[in-house]
C-alpha cells in the first residue's frame, strides 16, 4: 500500500510555519486583511471564538464579574498618567489626530479638523477603567468592583501571524479593584484559574502555570501569571495573562475609598486577559498533516453526514433519511447543549467532501447511503484517527453513543497532548547541554529542535538577555509548583533556589 499524501503541503516536519498558514487557508478560517497586519475572521474560525467566548463568558460571570463596554479612544494624557505603562506600550500605539476628512485641490482626501488632545486606540484598558473606577469607587461598600469587557484591541505589530499576532485582535480584559492587597492577589489567581479550566476542559491543551520574571511582567504590575503551552514545533505559546497591579494603576488614576474606620486608601487592582490567540495555539496543539483538528467542545458542530447517492432514484430517499437522522441527533445533548449536525447534500464527489470536512476539523463523519440504510450499519470516522479508520454504528447506536464518543475524542486529545508536553521538557543542569538543546543542527532551515528546558536560574536579568540574544531563548515562567530546590544556575553558575521554564516561543 503506497504511503497516504498529505492534504496539507508542506507538512508539519517540511516547514512548520507554512505548515500553520496552510492549515489556517484549508480550514477556511481566516484571511489576511486588506489592512497590514489585520486579519478577517472567516465564519467557521470565528464559530470557534463564540465556543470559546461562551464558555469563558459563563465562567467569569460565574465568579461575580460583569459584563461592560469602555471605548475605544483613550485619551493621550491617560497613559502619560502610569510611566512604566507607558514606556511598555509607546511602540505598539496607534494614534488619532485628526477628526475630518476633506477634498484638496486635486479631489484627494486629507486629515483635516486637528485633535486638541490626540486619542490612543486601546491597546489595552487600565487606565480608561481606571479613570471610571475613580468615578465609581467611594467607600468600601463599592467593593470589590468586578468588570469584564469583550472588545477588540490595537497593538501596531511589525511582524504578524495570523491568529498568533496580529495588529488587531479580539479578546476579554477583566479589571478588578479590591480593599486590600490580599484579595487583590486572590482575584489574580482565580483569573489565572478560570483560563487553566477553558484552556484544559475546552480547548484540551495542557498547559505550565507560572509567574513572569520581573522583565516579563505586564508594564506597570507587581506580578504577572502566565499559562504556557507547548506546541507540536517544541516552542512555547502564552496562552493568558493574569496581572496583579497593586496600588500602581490606582494611585494613577486616583482610584480611592473611604475605609471601615473612615480613613482613605488607594484600591488594589488587577486585570486578566485571553485573546483570539488561544485559536493559534488550538491549531498547533492538535492538527495534522491532513488539515485542522478540533477538540468537540469548541467545534462549531460536531458531526457532518455525507449521503451516498449514485443513483438519481434513491436521491430523496436517502436525503430524507440523513435529514432525519441529523434531527434525531440534535435532540442529544453533548455538554449541556445540542450535538451539532451538517448534512453535506451539496452537488459535488463524496472524496472532495469527505476532504473538506477533514480539512476542517469536524469531530465525526458519517456516510450515509442505500446500502447503509438497508443495513442499518454506519461507518463513523473520528478526525482523531486516521482518515481511513471507520467503526461500524447501527442507527440506534449512533443516537445513544454519539455523545459518550464526542466525550471520548476530547479526553484523548488532551491526553495525547500532555504526552506530547512530557515528551519535551527536559531537566538540563549544563550550559553546554542547553546550548545544543536549542541550536538547531541546519541553521539555514532549522529543524524541530528543543522544548521546554527545566533549569535552575540565578534570578539576574543578565542571564536572560544572554540566552534570548544567543538562542532566541526566553524564561517562560516560574512554575507555581516548582518545589524549593537547591542548586546552581545553569548558565551563570550562582547559586539558585529554583528550577524556571525556558523555552523558544510565539
Amino acid at each position: 500500500m503506497q504511503p497516504h499524501k498529505s492534504a496539507i503541503c508542506p507538512t508539519r516536519e517540511e516547514d512548520y510555519p507554512e505548515w500553520y498558514q496552510q492549515v489556517i487557508r484549508a480550514a477556511d478560517l481566516a484571511d489576511h486583511a486588506p489592512v497590514r497586519g489585520c486579519m478577517v475572521i472567516k465564519p467557521w474560525g470565528y464559530a470557534i471564538w463564540e465556543k470559546i467566548h461562551g464558555a469563558l463568558d459563563g465562567m467569569i460571570k460565574a465568579t461575580g464579574h460583569k459584563n461592560a463596554y469602555f471605548p475605544l479612544f483613550i485619551p493621550l494624557s491617560f497613559l502619560q498618567k502610569e510611566a512604566q505603562h507607558v514606556e511598555g506600550f509607546a511602540k505598539e500605539c496607534a494614534i488619532v489626530t485628526h477628526h475630518r476628512l476633506e477634498l484638496d485641490s486635486k479631489g484627494q482626501l486629507i486629515p483635516a479638523g486637528p485633535l486638541e488632545e490626540p486619542l490612543i486606540v486601546r491597546p489595552t484598558s487600565e487606565t480608561i477603567i481606571g479613570e471610571m473606577f475613580a468615578r465609581w469607587i467611594e467607600s468600601y461598600r463599592d467593593l470589590p468592583l468586578l468588570i469584564n469587557q469583550w472588545c477588540n484591541v490595537v497593538r501596531w505589530e511589525m511582524r504578524t501571524r495570523l491568529f498568533l499576532r496580529t495588529t488587531e485582535f479580539l479578546w476579554q480584559e477583566c479589571h478588578t479593584a479590591h480593599a486590600t492587597s490580599e484579595e487583590a492577589q486572590k482575584e489574580t489567581r482565580l483569573g489565572l484559574d478560570t483560563y487553566e479550566t477553558l484552556i484544559r476542559d475546552y480547548l484540551a491543551i495542557p498547559t505550565i502555570k507560572g509567574e513572569k520574571t520581573p522583565s516579563e511582567r505586564f508594564p506597570g504590575a507587581l506580578a504577572t501569571f502566565t499559562l504556557e503551552s507547548m506546541m507540536q514545533d517544541r516552542k512555547a505559546l502564552q496562552s493568558c495573562t493574569s496581572h496583579f497591579l497593586g496600588q500602581n494603576f490606582a494611585k494613577a488614576s486616583n482610584i480611592k475609598f473611604n475605609d471601615k474606620n473612615g480613613s482613605q486608601d488607594f484600591a488594589w487592582t488587577t486585570s486578566w486577559g485571553l485573546t483570539t490567540r488561544v485559536i493559534g495555539a488550538l491549531i498547533m496543539t492538535h492538527s495534522d498533516d491532513d488539515g485542522l483538528v478540533l477538540p468537540p467542545r469548541v467545534a462549531p458542530e460536531h458531526i457532518v453526514l455525507l449521503p451516498i447517492v449514485h443513483k438519481e432514484e434513491m436521491r430523496a430517499e436517502v436525503m430524507a433519511f440523513a435529514q432525519k437522522l441529523a434531527e434525531d441527533l440534535r435532540k442529544k445533548m453533548f455538554t449541556g447543549a445540542p450535538i451539532g449536525v451538517i448534512v453535506d447534500d451539496r452537488d459535488m464527489r463524496g472524496g472532495d467532501k469527505t476532504w473538506h470536512w477533514i480539512k476542517k476539523g469536524i469531530p465525526l463523519r458519517i456516510e450515509v447511503g442505500p446500502r447503509d440504510i438497508a443495513s442499518d450499519r454506519f461507518m463513523l470516522a473520528r478526525r482523531d484517527k486516521p482518515h481511513r479508520e471507520t467503526a461500524p454504528f447501527s442507527r440506534g447506536d449512533l443516537l445513544e453513543k454519539a455523545a459518550e464518543v464526542l466525550e471520548e475524542m476530547q479526553t484523548l486529545l488532551y491526553a495525547k497532548a500532555q504526552q506530547f508536553l512530557d515528551n519535551h521538557i527536559k531537566r538540563i543542569d549544563s550550559k553546554e547541554e542547553f546550548y545544543a538543546f536549542f541550536t538547531p543542527k541546519n541553521a539555514e532551515a532549522p529543524e524541530i529542535h528543543g522544548g521546554f528546558a527545566l533549569s535552575h536560574w540565578s534570578g539576574e536579568e543578565a542571564v536572560e538577555e544572554q540566552v534570548k540574544k544567543d538562542l532566541n531563548v526566553t524564561i517562560r515562567c516560574i512554575p507555581l509548583d516548582g518545589p524549593e530546590e537547591a542548586g546552581h544556575c545553569v548558565i551563570s553558575g550562582k547559586p539558585s533556589r529554583k528550577r524556571v521554564i525556558f523555552a523558544k516561543s510565539y
